[in-house]
């Protein structure tokens, strides 16, 4: 290490905090670690968000009808053949999300938007975060985060470019925003020299030593207010650092290809096909260990014009229990996202990993959102599966508390697949129920 990197580190450890040290970890992991046999069985998470809730009275099982061989809702009818590898858990809610437009913002987080005094937003480190700072250090990608269609309807809450994943500062992490661009991130190897790509590094390091060195000059010239808005650039800075540092790890090292090799999307993929290449992609994103911890922001208004739909994402949610249109299309729309959920699980139970176990049994899937249906924020619809946490499959479970914090199944995923954690969000502790 050079005086002038060992100054830098100083620096951001002696004036403006210390990084954790699962962060410092990060930059000793990499290839060497990774071109070694995977651990004996390395655990994956899924989050799959779908934003606009559920159709409710066709969605969730009968609140009576509990344990196994509950009778399956027609929303999930096409999920019988895995009926014993979920679970639909119901009474699960975040206190502090009361806003039905948010989307999806707060679905892995459950932060309280008004936490802070003074400021109209705020929001915290996403479930799938706090995994990947410990799933994925010796992973290329440490996540995958996917932000879903173009096309979605800003208006409510689901615009554009938004993802699942929020930072240590509580900001958005961006997504990959389609299948094209998630498949070269994982199989397309540089085609610039290493030299080049080294460049390339310390040209951007150097650019964030002269931004360092600002930072540092008028840190203490500042208000606190000023101050505490420069903590959170300073933060973006540190994960920008990080990320070059494991970019600079990986130089050189080939890009693993999955035993069946797939083969490169369209560029206009949307809806339907884009959701089904996305699934493709992590399960070959898996097979060869690129990452283990993936956000999916699923596509809503593309996704409805895929399956004939007939209004859009915002105007089903507000369907009527009498009928039309609207719940006509929302009761397409779960079917097929069940339809393609089972395409998703035959195929991680048809991948065998190399402790002779399939990647469904090192796997958990959730699939849900923080929204019941129509702007209800009780009750958010959850699906669990795999058997990567441990879970006891194959049920619908009831929590005991109607309004059971949904961060406790996120400390209960976190603890399942071996992350270490005491709390998270407004966990109250485990969700005991899921041991069975």
């Amino acid at each position: 290490m050079s005086i002038g990197e060992f100054n830098r580190r100083k620096f951001i450890g002696s004036s403006v905090g210390l990084i954790q040290l699962p962060f410092l970890q990060s930059f000793m992991a990499g290839p060497a670690s990774a071109q070694a046999v995977a651990p004996a069985r390395a655990k994956k998470l899924v989050f799959l968000g779908m934003g606009f809730g559920v159709t409710r009275s066709s969605w969730f099982p009968d609140i009576n009808d509990t344990g196994k061989g509950y009778k399956l809702p027609k929303g999930l009818s096409p999920l019988a053949r895995h009926q014993g590898a979920f679970s639909v858990i119901q009474n699960l809610t975040h206190e502090y999300s009361r806003n039905g437009h948010a989307g999806s913002t707060f679905w892995l987080t459950g932060a309280n938007q008004n936490a802070v005094p003074g400021k109209s937003f705020h929001n915290t480190i996403s479930v799938d975060q706090v995994a990947a700072h410990q799933l994925g250090l010796q992973t290329r990608f440490s996540s995958m985060t996917i932000s879903g269609s173009k096309t979605q309807t800003p208006a409510s809450g689901h615009g554009p470019g938004l993802s699942l994943s929020w930072d240590d500062g509580g900001k958005p992490v961006a997504g990959l925003m389609n299948p094209l661009e998630m498949y070269h991130r994982l199989f397309s190897n540089p085609t610039t020299s290493i030299q080049e790509q080294k460049a390339m590094i310390a040209d951007k390091r150097s650019v964030l030593d002269a931004v360092f060195s600002d930072v540092k000059s008028i840190h203490r010239k500042i208000n606190h207010e000023d101050r505490q808005k420069l903590e959170e650039y300073v933060q973006s800075l540190r994960d920008i650092e990080i990320r070059l540092a494991k970019d600079e790890k990986w130089i050189g090292v080939p890009k693993k290809q999955p035993a069946l090799k797939v083969s490169e999307p369209q560029s206009t993929l949307e809806g339907k096909k884009e959701i089904e290449m996305i699934y493709d992609l992590m399960v070959a994103a898996m097979q060869v260990d690129a990452s283990r911890v993936f956000s999916y922001r699923l596509p809503a208004d593309t996704f409805l014009q895929s399956i004939g739909g007939s209004v859009t994402a915002h105007n089903m949610s507000h369907y009527s229990e009498r009928g039309g249109a609207p719940k006509e299309t929302s009761e397409r729309r779960d079917k097929a996202h069940a339809e393609l959920l089972a395409g998703f699980f035959d195929k991680l139970f048809s991948s065998k990993t190399s402790n002779g176990q399939t990647l469904f049994h090192d796997s958990t899937v959730v699939f849900g959102s923080n929204i019941s249906s129509l702007h209800n924020l009780d009750n958010c619809p959850t699906l669990v599966a795999g058997g990567g946490a441990g879970f006891t499959q194959g049920r619908h479970i009831v929590a005991k508390e109607e309004q059971t914090p949904l961060c406790n199944l996120w400390l209960s995923l976190l603890k399942g697949s071996g992350v270490k954690a005491d709390s998270f969000g407004d966990s109250t502790g485990v969700l005991e129920e899921l041991r069975g």
